[in-house]
């Protein structure tokens, strides 16, 4: 039998992806996992709370219709007339997010991932792996994208040590010896930034594709050809692929985020690809058409926001220069990427706090880009921006009026918290529809942490949105 274009044989298989010891589980695509699976609900259990979580959506939709949801702020802005200035327009966003909800419900319904590239189709793609003071962790990166089923003459690898500090640069070196002209190793003298390594590898990147993923981070083997599919549609800029909590057993912290982020890209991102405007394409894991990179890149360079170099956000920023200029971004489930992510609380503030400043910074951005989308895609995503960017004075509203209430009427709270975790129950829906794990409960608690543990963050990061340090690396 004749063996298709760029595939291996059995000798000529790639070094299978070893255990980081600090992470021992693997995705099961690239190394059976040690230790027993994750529990699932079986049996009448899984009904049961299929039950809970169809009462908790049956909770969800009455408290977005019924005026007794609402009874104690209106009776709050009837005692008091100033109030009214701030409770209307807050009832009116909560019933403009519940239509929101709505509508990425639809539109996720009607997402579908498009087809990956088969071997022989395969274009030429170029994976760029930035890398600051990472360690071992960076050659098991290397490793998984060497471990991918794509045909090897087509693809190339272009790890940058950004000036690291520690072992990095040795273990970029012992995988380009062990992988044979597939790595191109470059080493930056000192620390430049993650802008500067990635630049670095888009320059010398010689496929038609570009994918970029972080250093902490594995794909899967499929994971190449099925982020390369969407780019047969030459109006297609960018491809975000799904990002997934390599760590997920290290602890509470990664557990609700491994739900949060199941449901940001399976459901958010998935509603947004419908309308093919992804508003970010994740660093951990996004592809590019080499030429759209390369026509918005002293763009992305010399960016200043309020008069200060952008250094955080660059995969954020990169997808608004490739939307400006008119190209589509989608998101393609089936490309998944397991990353490390924060185990302590600590670690998880700082990756939020940057994350939040560049959100700030590039939804100033996007705001004038918006109205260059066609009209049919304009009109979808500026309902998304306003509802979503109205979410912050209306937190932080709520909570003051929570406040007030709680003094005024101690059963205030409980009800709050009730109606909390009901909408939280809603977005769980999904992740116990497609994961059938009992982890599905983590991202009801991810919902309290968010509220009464996370509150902080934006604020603190629109004080101090100039700030440049990237604080978790």
């Amino acid at each position: 039998m004749t063996m298709p274009a760029g595939l291996l044989s059995p000798s000529q298989e790639p070094t299978p992806v070893w255990i980081d010891p600090r992470c021992p589980e693997l995705p099961a695509s690239l190394l059976k996992p040690e230790g027993p699976p994750p529990a699932e609900p079986k049996g009448l259990w899984i009904w049961v709370v299929r039950a809970l979580i169809v009462a908790a959506l049956g909770v969800t939709v009455w408290a977005s219709v019924s005026y007794r949801a609402f009874e104690p702020m209106i009776l709050f802005a009837r005692a008091h007339v100033w109030a009214r200035f701030f409770v209307r327009p807050w009832i009116l966003w909560a019933l403009m997010g519940g239509l929101l909800w709505v509508c990425r419900a639809a539109l996720w319904f009607l997402y579908r991932p498009q087809p990956p590239v088969s071997l022989s189709e395969a274009p030429s793609l170029t994976v760029v792996i930035p890398a600051f003071n990472e360690g071992p962790m960076v050659e098991k990166t290397i490793d998984s994208v060497v471990a991918a089923h794509y045909p090897r003459e087509r693809l190339e690898i272009v790890a940058v040590d950004d000036g690291s500090r520690d072992d990095t640069w040795r273990f970029i070196e012992r995988a380009a010896r062990r992988h044979g002209g597939l790595v191109t190793p470059v080493r930056f003298p000192a620390n430049r930034g993650k802008r500067a390594a990635l630049e670095e590898g888009f320059r010398r990147a010689s496929g038609e594709i570009v994918v970029t993923l972080d250093s902490d981070s594995l794909i899967e083997r499929e994971t190449l050809l099925a982020i390369a599919g969407p780019f047969r549609d030459p109006s297609v800029g960018a491809v975000a692929g799904k990002v997934q909590v390599y760590n997920r057993r290290e602890g509470l912290i990664p557990r609700m985020l491994q739900v949060r982020f199941t449901i940001t890209f399976d459901v958010l991102r998935a509603a947004q690809s419908t309308y093919r405007t992804v508003f970010c394409c994740p660093g951990a894991l996004s592809a590019y058409r080499t030429s759209v990179v390369r026509q918005v890149l002293d763009r992305w360079m010399a960016q200043t926001f309020l008069g200060v170099p952008c250094t955080y956000g660059e995969d954020r920023a990169l997808t608004n220069w490739i939307l400006e200029d008119g190209y589509d971004t989608l998101y393609q489930q089936t490309a998944v990427v397991h990353t490390l992510m924060p185990r302590t609380y600590g670690k998880l503030c700082r990756m939020y706090l940057r994350w939040e400043r560049s959100f700030i910074r590039e939804e100033v951005h996007f705001a004038r880009l918006v109205w260059k989308r066609p009209l049919r895609y304009r009109l979808l995503a500026l309902y998304e921006m306003i509802i979503t960017d109205l979410r912050y004075p209306a937190t932080y509203l709520s909570m003051g009026l929570l406040a007030w209430l709680v003094w005024r009427d101690p059963l205030a709270l409980p009800r709050m918290l009730v109606t909390i975790g009901a909408f939280a129950s809603v977005y769980t829906v999904y992740y116990l529809r497609s994961e059938r794990s009992w982890d599905f409960i983590f991202g009801v608690f991810y919902a309290y942490f968010s509220f009464f543990a996370l509150f902080w963050i934006f604020p603190y990061a629109l004080v101090t949105v100039r700030a440049r340090a990237w604080l978790t690396r």
